[in-house]
């Protein structure tokens, strides 16, 4: 199938799909006698893969480990636990991260009167050297 079709079916743009081929999350398909990719099923199931790990939080590189583990017939489920726990943990420390930048800023609109005048905490906190 193009990289149109192979579009349609994984949720993964041509441009995405180009740009996977050319880090090596995915071989280069075969061509057609007009030169266009022509993409396997294979190709498919590899593409789910790297969009279902991207929707997951992974970072190219640890794709790159999952695809790794995953050709390997005889991987430990243990490593692939490993890296998703380590993922599960880092995306609780960007959840902190994020909600206590939530809880500023939701002091700081309190803080503010939402007026007329210049005086703005928000502006005031921005300005403070760290």
């Amino acid at each position: 199938m193009n990289i149109g079709e192979a579009s349609a079916r994984t949720g993964v743009s041509q441009r995405m799909i180009r740009h996977y081929e050319k880090i090596g999350l995915i071989p280069a398909p075969a061509r057609r006698d007009s030169g266009y990719r022509d993409y396997a099923h294979a190709d498919i199931a590899r593409l789910r893969f790297i969009a279902n790990a991207r929707d997951l939080g992974f970072a190219i590189e640890e794709i790159g480990e999952l695809l790794a583990l995953w050709d390997d017939d005889h991987r430990a489920s243990a490593e692939v636990k490993a890296l998703a726990l380590a993922k599960a943990e880092e995306l609780g420390r960007k959840a902190r991260a994020l909600s206590d930048m939530r809880e500023s800023l939701l002091h700081l609109a309190e803080s503010c009167a939402g007026d007329a005048r210049p005086n703005c905490p928000i502006i005031a906190r921005m300005a403070v050297e760290t």
